[in-house]
């Protein structure tokens, strides 16, 4: 992440205590990385009325700036809060495209390389989202893992350095993870075509 994290930190501390101009401040800081991060969501999509990237930065800034109390610690829990936020918007987004049109000829665009069985505003992000509440019953730390690494769009070490473990804990985790939601996904995906 690009920026210095005790900038984005001073500038949160400031923005908790009530100062509008810090997260005025705040956003062309974190900008061109939540924008990367929208991109690599959105490219390739191309489809006439899909997400852009702009937009869903721009939903994710409405998002952040009506939160009546902004509670951070630093700039890994901004990063961290901002994965999920992102993560919500992209869900709403496919319950708004499946509820258009189911199927068709829209383009596959998977979420991210390691999980290619996940498609933006595809009803896989849907058992995703399934998924990934039932894993935060389970243990919440692979939940926010998953959503730094593939929602927020951090590097392993940015991940790991974020959630305070190892590099190679942080690999290990993420690969039982992605087992685990491609089991659930694709047992989702069974349940639905035997139901008559």
């Amino acid at each position: 992440m690009e920026s210095s994290a005790g900038e984005i930190t001073q500038l949160l501390l400031q923005w908790q205590q009530g100062s509008p101009k810090a997260f005025e401040e705040l956003i062309p800081v974190v900008y061109p990385h939540l924008r990367r991060i929208a991109a690599s969501y959105v490219r390739g999509a191309g489809e006439p009325g899909g997400l852009q990237a702009t937009a869903l930065v721009h939903e994710l800034y409405l998002r952040l700036v009506n939160q009546k109390k902004a509670d951070w610690n630093d700039h890994a829990h901004f990063y961290a809060f901002s994965a999920k936020v992102m993560r919500m918007i992209l869900i709403d987004h496919a319950r708004g495209r499946l509820s258009q049109k189911r199927g068709g000829t829209a383009q596959h665009v998977p979420l991210n390389d390691q999980i290619p069985w996940v498609e933006i505003g595809n009803e896989s992000m849907l058992d995703l989202n399934t998924a990934l509440e039932e894993l935060k019953e389970l243990d919440p730390p692979k939940v926010q893992l998953v959503e730094l690494r593939y929602f927020l769009g951090c590097t392993i070490e940015e991940a790991a350095e974020v959630m305070g473990i190892s590099v190679a804990t942080a690999n290990r985790d993420l690969k039982f993870v992605r087992s685990w939601l491609f089991e659930r996904i694709e047992a989702s995906k069974n349940n639905a075509t035997k139901k008559p």
